[in-house]
């Protein structure tokens, strides 16, 4: 269905806002498979997390458990923080976002642009990701004080749900015919609340989740990564919400290769965020060898423009050995290939 014929033409709520994002066409295999990309970025605040930031609120509303005047406390990378942000700004909470240096610097401008508190739990610039750090640190700001609580989206049921409208929206733009959904796998929200609702409508849907090399939920080696707001780090708990039964394939994908994948979808003029460089190149893998006519939906759950101090930065990514020429052609020629099909 249009946007236009489901949304009213004047709105006086950002919130208002989320959802009905488009898809978009990157490319098709020869043998008519093609892989459309999900653009969250065209929700408030560029990101698909508004989505289960809003639902997280509305949940804790319903339960009594805030209240006019009441104040909001979250562990977060950036997107779920900058989603929050809107919804405290307009329903008059306080937010308060327990924040690391590794997140982007854009979104942490952005959350404090929007009237949010940000307390760091390190404060020596290190960019390494403090996810345990974080929780643990807004986990014991929220306890026994009246009138606030820790959303706590890693294990928050609201968090999924706040994705259950984007499986409608696939279905009713593709008219059921989706075969294949693929997505970053961090708190498990976006693509295990897809997948659930989604397989009410269409049954036989596949899931594949992408986290970065790294990350544990499918396995280790655990180390270091520099995808941003997806996987889990070691040392933090998986998230409640990642269903391994509601996901039929996880597989990860190194920094070099989805950052190198954000470089060169750029370059047909689409930017995309550092994890759903992941997503994209695991979906390019895949497309030529898939059964004819398959439509393989890749969830975008933010742009590019957040990351151009990072990943679009020849200076950063040189400094953390991140650029690889080679393998920017091969997914450009990829790329120019699936096109002209």
């Amino acid at each position: 269905m249009n946007e236009a014929l489901t949304r009213p033409a004047v709105v006086s709520r950002i919130s208002d806002l989320i959802g009905y994002t488009p898809l978009f066409e990157l490319c098709r295999s020869d043998n008519g498979s093609r892989l459309l990309l999900k653009l969250e970025m065209y929700n408030p605040t560029g990101t698909a997390k508004i989505r289960m930031a809003r639902a997280m609120v509305d949940a804790a509303e319903a339960a009594g458990e805030l209240r006019p005047g009441g104040r909001i406390i979250e562990s977060t990378s950036g997107n779920t923080g900058l989603g929050l942000s809107v919804i405290a700004a307009e329903r008059g909470y306080t937010f308060t976002a327990v924040v690391d240096n590794h997140a982007c610097s854009d979104k942490l401008r952005g959350m404090k642009a929007l009237g949010t508190e940000l307390v760091y739990v390190v404060d020596d610039g290190t960019e390494e990701l403090a996810t345990a750090a974080r929780e643990e640190l807004a986990e014991d700001m929220a306890r026994g004080q009246d009138n606030t609580i820790f959303t706590e989206q890693h294990n928050n049921p609201a968090n999924g749900v706040g994705y259950f409208p984007v499986a409608h929206e696939l279905h009713q733009a593709l008219d059921g015919q989706i075969d294949i959904l693929i997505g970053a796998v961090g708190t498990g929200g976006a693509l295990c609340g897809t997948t659930r609702e989604l397989r009410k409508l269409v049954p036989g849907v596949k899931t594949v989740g992408v986290e970065p090399k790294g990350s544990v939920a499918f396995g280790g080696p655990a180390h270091d990564y520099y995808q941003s707001g997806t996987g889990t780090p070691e040392g933090a708990g998986i998230g409640a919400l990642v269903d391994f039964d509601l996901i039929d394939e996880g597989v990860k994908v190194g920094d070099v290769e989805a950052f190198a994948t954000c470089r060169a979808v750029a370059r047909t003029g689409l930017l995309i965020g550092g994890s759903a460089g992941g997503v994209v190149h695991e979906a390019l893998t895949r497309l030529p060898s898939l059964p004819p006519g398959t439509t393989m939906v890749a969830l975008i759950n933010d742009g590019g423009e957040k990351y151009m101090d990072t990943v679009f930065n020849d200076d950063w990514m040189n400094d953390r050995n991140l650029i690889d020429p080679a393998t920017e052609r091969e997914i450009d020629e990829t790329l120019t290939k699936l096109r002209e099909n």
